[in-house]
């Protein structure tokens, strides 16, 4: 991505090397694999959370802390991108006559406090609507280059656009009348609504990428390719078959590769703010 020269955004916490009052008891390979199952949980995190909180029993230390020169790389690169957010909604929402109330990204290395309880890194970047914040341990981008094999500059911008994804689902009301739905549903039929809250915040990721090209011409193919491939790797199917070598599609909860990719592409392609469009097909359609 071409990013030279842009502002970077203030609506930044920087909590690294703060104890989040909890430390992840789990080993790396348990710790990867949480990440790439649970790193896009959006809105809803209370289950990844409560997993977490079981192994995480060791408090964390408080000790003066000295970023690497490739965390500080990320690190503004990150702030780049949320302005680029920031830009993007406030004029999409403008143009529907309402005001973007911009959210807060925290950084933080191994674990944080939220208002949606104790997070260690292990649950992955995640959005708490109880606090509308967007929680980043930037090592996670090392884990996407090297673990998952899905670097790449948009791919890094996707992540942080996606939880931005969930913040416009929060700010449109969305995000809580599914979450209300879901409660009274069974796991199954939750997790449907959940892969279209997640496939939204792709969208919405994709209309981001759209006019922040159009703004900026900051994307090349080469970005797009990055992003598709990321988001092919996230996918349900795609997770479970890594883990177990098979999938069961009635556990998806975020949608399958294929689906991912192609609401990603979707929101590129349009650019259009619908509010609910994956709530507006049926499932065969997404």
């Amino acid at each position: 991505m071409r990013l030279n020269g842009r502002r970077e955004s203030s609506n930044v916490e920087d909590r690294r090397g703060m104890s989040g009052g909890a430390k992840a008891g789990i080993g790396i390979g348990g710790i990867i694999m949480a990440l790439v199952i649970a790193w896009m949980s959006g809105g809803d995190i209370s289950t990844v959370l409560s997993t977490v909180a079981e192994q995480a029993t060791q408090p964390a230390q408080q000790g003066e802390y000295t970023p690497t020169a490739e965390e500080e790389k990320y690190a503004t690169f990150s702030k780049q991108i949320l302005a680029g957010t920031e830009d993007v909604w406030t004029q999409l929402f403008r143009e529907k006559g309402w005001q973007y109330e911009a959210p807060t990204l925290v950084f933080f290395t191994d674990a944080v406090q939220s208002a949606c309880g104790n997070a260690t890194s292990a649950v992955g970047p995640f959005y708490c609507s109880g606090d509308q914040k967007l929680y980043l341990d930037l090592s996670f981008f090392q884990q996407m280059d090297k673990q998952m094999k899905a670097g790449g500059d948009l791919a890094y911008a996707y992540v942080i656009a996606h939880e931005v994804g969930h913040h416009i689902e929060y700010s449109t009301g969305l995000l809580a009348k599914a979450h209300q739905q879901m409660s009274r549903l069974s796991e199954t039929e939750a997790n449907k609504i959940s892969v279209r809250i997640e496939l939204l915040a792709d969208y919405y990721a994709g209309v981001w990428a759209h006019h922040d090209q159009k703004n900026y011409g900051s994307i090349d193919d080469k970005d797009i390719e990055e992003a598709i491939n990321c988001a092919q790797k996230i996918g349900d199917d795609y997770l479970q078959k890594q883990a177990r070598g098979y999938a069961v599609p009635e556990s998806f909860n975020h949608g399958t590769s294929a689906q991912r990719a192609r609401w990603f592409r979707k929101g590129l392609a349009s650019g259009k703010f619908e509010e609910a469009p994956t709530f507006q097909v049926s499932e065969a359609e997404l």
